[in-house]
Order: structure tokens, then sequence, then C-alpha cells
């Protein structure tokens, strides 16, 4: 799909977009969409697209998964969680429905913000501005996506430990097929995890790098520590992403993010990084930020994520 297709398609479907950049080489950011991203590279879209996710409308009763880069909160599940208020897994309709604006703009950077409203599953609402502070840069086959991802808490009550997880979560999407795979450095036997099954005849080491293959009939998510530097996805012989994450502001610690029962507490496996592979085609790699000990009014967690596209064709 190239960048025209993809406004004409979000104009067809009456989603607003804002574009930083250009048509041949920017980003995309879908206000009406999540705030999602989509990164565009000599002119093709680069991220995930599904256009009946996006002419179409999620509800309660199904999720529509449109593909691009998406800020979301952690954790997905355990008692903290925001996916499973309702009892179910679900998407939070304040995070389907929140309205995006464009709150600063620039040639080759904007800021866009969201007002959330997040209730985890120990039924505690935490009030909060969504914010991605986007900046790029183009440099020949090479596209440098800087993006400080924000939760603001803007609730009037603190919230102390025990009540409440929470952390910036970067979900970066793509189609995956035969010949994808990931790369990273040899990370320790501390650093990787499943989140759900084994997937151990995925992955392994292949010369000097760690390799795992994304083309999956089963699901999978492996989480990755902080001594683990980034992940480079691989898809066949057409691009490359690697994305890493700066360090957290003091006092914010990594988190569980993983989807596990709202009956369970969270580990205490702190995730930076992570990979998620879907048997339906797609895979994510992701980033994430950390969690402070107590939420007042005005309390900001962010992280600085790098997501470096690279056409190889």
């Amino acid at each position: 799909m190239t960048g025209q297709e993809l406004l004409d398609l979000l104009y067809q479907a009456q989603r607003r977009a804002h574009l930083i950049g250009s048509l041949s080489n920017g980003i995309v950011a879908a206000l009406d969409l999540e705030g999602r991203l989509f990164a565009i590279l000599n002119g093709r879209v680069l991220n995930k697209v599904v256009p009946s996710s996006i002419i179409n409308r999620s509800n309660k009763n199904s999720f529509l998964n449109p593909g691009g880069d998406a800020l979301w909160p952690a954790p997905e599940g355990t008692l903290f969680g925001y996916e499973y208020s309702t009892g179910r897994w679900c998407v939070p309709p304040s995070i389907t429905g929140a309205v995006w604006e464009v709150i600063s703009n620039e040639d080759d950077a904007a800021v866009i913000r969201a007002e959330i409203d997040l209730v985890n599953n120990l039924q505690i609402g935490i009030p909060c501005e969504f914010e991605r502070n986007i900046k790029i840069e183009h440099q020949g086959n090479t596209l440098i996506q800087n993006v400080t991802e924000v939760i603001r808490y803007i609730g009037n009550k603190s919230l102390q430990k025990g009540e409440f997880l929470l952390a910036p979560w970067s979900l970066c999407q793509f189609d995956s097929g035969q010949g994808g795979k990931v790369i990273m450095p040899q990370p320790s036997t501390g650093d990787i995890w499943d989140m759900y099954g084994s997937s151990l005849q995925q992955r392994g080491m292949s010369e000097d790098k760690y390799v795992v293959n994304t083309e999956t009939d089963k699901r999978f998510q492996l989480g990755l520590g902080e001594k683990v530097p980034w992940i480079e996805y691989m898809c066949g012989t057409d691009f490359r992403v690697r994305r890493r994450a700066g360090p957290l502001p003091a006092g914010q610690n990594y988190i569980d993010i993983s989807d596990t029962s709202p009956d369970q507490f969270p580990s205490d496996n702190g995730v930076k990084l992570s990979v998620y592979c879907d048997p339906s085609g797609f895979m994510e790699i992701e980033a994430c930020g950390g969690c402070p000990d107590i939420l007042i009014n005005g309390t900001e967690l962010s992280v600085n994520i790098v997501t470096e596209f690279k056409a190889t064709n």
C-alpha cells in the first residue's frame, strides 16, 4: 500500500489523519484509530494495514485491529491490567474511541494527545492523558522514527503501590510470513522468557545473533529484560526494522505486561522489549516504559523509543 492509498482509505472511512514528513517518506498519524502511527518509506507503508478494520468500527463484542504502531497502557492482564475490567478480554472503549488531537506541528515533528480514562481489573479508575511526541529523520533508504511516549496521570486522588500498575507500551505491527525473523544480541537466560506456551522451537542462536522465526502455527510472545539493547525485524529481503528503548526516568521500573488471568498478581519479570507472533500472519515488536510506586496528579510515565526502518530491496 502506498502512503496516498492509506490516506485515501482513512478519508473514505471518515478517520482524521495527520501527516508528518511526506507521502514518500514520513509518518501518518491516524488520529481516529487510537493515535496509531504508520511509517512510509520510499512511498510504501511498512506497518501492517487492515483496511476492513479501518472502514468498520470496534465495539464491545469485537476489537478490530487496524495495524500500525499503537500506544497502549500496560499491563494487559493480572489484577492491575486494563483488558479485563468487564470480566472478559476487551479493549476499553476509552482507548478505541479516544479523541486524539494535534497539539503542535512542524514539517518533521508533531505532538498528539488524547484524554483516556482507564479502569483496571480492581475497578480502580485512573484518569490519564496519552501523548506521543514524534520526530522523524529521513536518510537515504532509512526512516528514523523517534517517539517519546507519555502517559500522564491527571486524577486528583493519589494512588499507592498495591492499587495500580501502569506503563506506556508501544506495539509496532507488521505482516509476517515466510522468511520473517527477529534478531537480537544473545540474551542471558534471565532476560528472555515465554509469556504463553513454550516457543523454544521457534528460536535460538544462529552464528553470532539470537534469531526468532516469526512464522508460526500458534501464538507466542517473548518478554525481554532490560539488558537486551535492541530487537530487529527482518521481513524477507524487503526491509528491516530495529527498535530500541531509552533509559527510564528515575523512580520508574519495568513491569510484567503479560496477558495473565485478571485474578493473578503480576510476576517480577519486568519487560523492556517484547516480540509477539500470531498464526494469523502478523507480528509485533514492542517496547515498554516503567511504573513508579505512587501516582499523584501530574505524574508522567515516559519512554523514548527509536524505530529505524531500512529498505533492503
